[in-house]
């Protein structure tokens, strides 16, 4: 963290959900690829941008839990940053091993969609 922005600023800057969460999209840091998506409470934020590793808030399980403990696929983070709106989260990574649970490199990489574009643009 910056000496100019302190945890506790961040904190008041951001804007959870009536559950107490934020969405935090998670990224590498070098390629831009978007890895995944988890949530954190007010806790699991402070931990991440104190410690140098990202920590969620497990919804399922209610419970923190930090990328890679157990399987070593570990998210070291490189950089973080409000949305606008201080209701999402960025969070640039540097990623060893794959983020998501089912083995994909990415989370996004399970299901491509095929939409429909505009061949305008």
């Amino acid at each position: 963290m910056s000496s100019s922005t302190s945890v506790e600023s961040v904190l008041e800057r951001a804007r959870f959900d009536a559950h107490g969460l934020l969405p935090a999209v998670i990224q590498q840091h070098d390629s831009r690829e978007v890895l995944m998506l988890g949530w954190m409470d007010a806790e699991a934020l402070r931990r991440t941008l104190t410690q140098g590793r990202v920590t969620f808030w497990s919804r399922s399980r209610q419970e923190y839990w930090r990328k890679g403990d157990t399987s070593g696929h570990v998210q070291h983070v490189r950089a973080a940053a409000l949305d606008c709106d201080g209701d999402t989260l960025l969070v640039q990574v540097e990623q060893t091993g794959v983020a998501c649970h089912t083995g994909a490199r990415s989370c996004f990489d399970v299901d491509p969609l095929d939409p429909v574009t505009d061949a305008a643009a």
